[in-house]
């Protein structure tokens, strides 16, 4: 069969990166198992039991699992109905020396849980850069317009003014957030260890013959192999499904915040404020062809939204765990956690591609700030009249009537806001006509909003990248490639 006949995951075949991809493929998953089993063994061997150096090298010289084996696997499991025991057989035919002593005293959630471990590990560690990266990027676009005045909304309606850079500082807030809390979740993640059937060991302290700290030393030996600073002391047959929860969670979090930013980049391209980036050959619409839709802000909501979906399927997954353990939980966590590790991928290489090209027009910026801004500044007028001893209370009720004779002209006639030119042909206001211009400068508007921006990143943004950037990991000069 063709795999063009087959169903194929949109995250794996068109969005989420070939690392994160690999991370959660057959080849990987099976070839971890195997070097658990390589990694088990070694300890037990270390600590005394009667395995052979043959048996060492001929499982470590077939760790990485061939194409030919997935075959001879999947025709064991349909026999059997047990995946790791199938596993265990195809191994046992490329070691013939470690037949009888791969998986010694383990159960089947020695490699399943420990192998989900490491990926749920190596997944953050692969997601955390993306997302510093972004930051950064977000963060030198806020630099350069901190200064831009811009509309700011409230309930969607213009409100007061503030900056395009500062704007750009509230996803930047938010993503820090979730940086923290991806970071929070990969430093609580633990392994599972070395615990038998149903947590107990019980199986490990026969092997030892009683010995209680060589069972011990063995958790420990095949924990740092696996690169763990420690392992959960207590967990049933499996490790806690609340980790996935905790786990998916924070990555939920993460795409709430790519749906939020996704929709203001959609409202500000539809203001004709700012765009993502637009290429040469790219076709906005099949019938319109003036047209440069928001795809990639669009994608990046319908992702998020999904995101921010899946741990839901963690947390029920968690709660119906029946004691020491149910195998309800396999299907179900073979598809939401990949799923939410490729979502999050996806969505952080779409905004390291928008943020990479945002293009900004302070003109149609200027143009729309000039419409609102005389109603804007009635507070700023009353204030100056005030302090020429005019009465407050008639300054007010004088603005009140021509903004309302002004706002009449914008919405039923479709006008220009002519309050300025009202203003100014209202002996009322003589006081103050010579200082009108400067009463309505945009930057006088915004208050400490380029100050803010600065402030911001110096004390904020920065700490939080620093282990990033010591370690090369933010590769702030490149853009994310789009597939499609």
């Amino acid at each position: 069969m063709s795999p063009n006949d087959v169903y194929q995951d949109p995250l794996n075949s068109r969005y989420a990166s070939d690392e994160m991809k690999y991370l959660f493929s057959p080849r990987n998953r099976f070839s971890t198992w195997r070097q658990l089993w390589v990694w088990l063994a070694q300890s037990e061997k270390e600590l005394g039991l009667d395995i052979s150096d043959e048996a060492i090298q001929q499982m470590q010289a077939h760790q990485i699992i061939q194409d030919e084996e997935f075959a001879v696997a999947a025709e064991e499991e349909k026999k059997r109905r047990h995946d790791v025991m199938a596993h265990v057989h195809t191994y046992g035919l490329k070691a013939p020396a470690a037949a009888g002593i791969i998986h010694w005293g383990a159960t089947s959630c020695y490699c399943t849980d420990n192998a989900d471990l490491i990926f749920l590990r190596d997944g953050l560690d692969i997601l955390l850069p993306k997302l510093a990266t972004v930051i950064e990027k977000l963060s030198t676009f806020a630099k350069e317009y901190k200064d831009l005045p811009c509309l700011a909304y409230t309930h969607l309606q213009p409100a007061q003014l503030t900056t395009t850079g500062k704007r750009a500082c509230l996803w930047i807030q938010d993503l820090l957030m979730d940086l923290r809390n991806i970071e929070r979740a990969r430093e609580d993640l633990r392994f599972r260890g070395v615990k038998g059937t149903t947590g107990t060991q019980a199986s490990f302290l026969q092997i030892f013959s009683g010995d209680h700290a060589k069972v011990e030393k063995l958790d420990e030996l095949v924990t740092q192999k696996a690169g763990f600073e420690s392992a959960f002391i207590i967990s049933s047959q499996t490790y806690s499904r609340k980790i996935d929860g905790d786990v998916l969670n924070a990555l939920g979090s993460f795409g709430a915040t790519c749906e939020r930013i996704g929709q203001d980049i959609r409202h500000l391209a539809a203001f004709k404020e700012l765009e993502e980036p637009f290429e040469s050959m790219q076709i906005g619409s099949s019938a319109m062809a003036y047209k440069r839709n928001p795809m990639r802000s669009e994608r990046l909501c319908s992702l998020g939204r999904k995101l921010q979906n899946l741990p839901k399927d963690a947390m029920d997954t968690y709660a119906a765990q029946w004691f020491e353990r149910t195998l309800d939980d396999s299907a179900i966590r073979r598809i939401c956690i990949p799923q939410a590790y490729l979502c999050a991928d996806a969505s952080l290489i779409l905004l390291n591609n928008i943020s990479s090209g945002m293009v900004v027009y302070p003109a149609v910026i200027a143009k729309r700030v000039a419409a609102e801004l005389p109603f804007m500044a009635t507070e700023n007028i009353i204030m100056a009249l005030v302090a020429r001893g005019v009465s407050r209370q008639e300054a007010h009720e004088q603005i009140r009537v021509l903004s309302h004779e002004a706002g009449a002209e914008v919405k039923q006639h479709g006008r220009d806001n002519d309050l300025l030119e009202r203003i100014k042909r209202t002996p009322f206001f003589d006081p103050i006509l010579p200082q009108l211009d400067g009463l309505l400068r945009p930057e006088t508007f915004v208050g400490r909003a380029p100050q803010q921006v600065v402030s911001f990143y110096e004390k904020d943004v920065k700490p939080a990248l620093e282990k990033y950037y010591r370690a090369g990991l933010i590769k702030a000069e490149e853009a994310a490639e789009l597939h499609v």
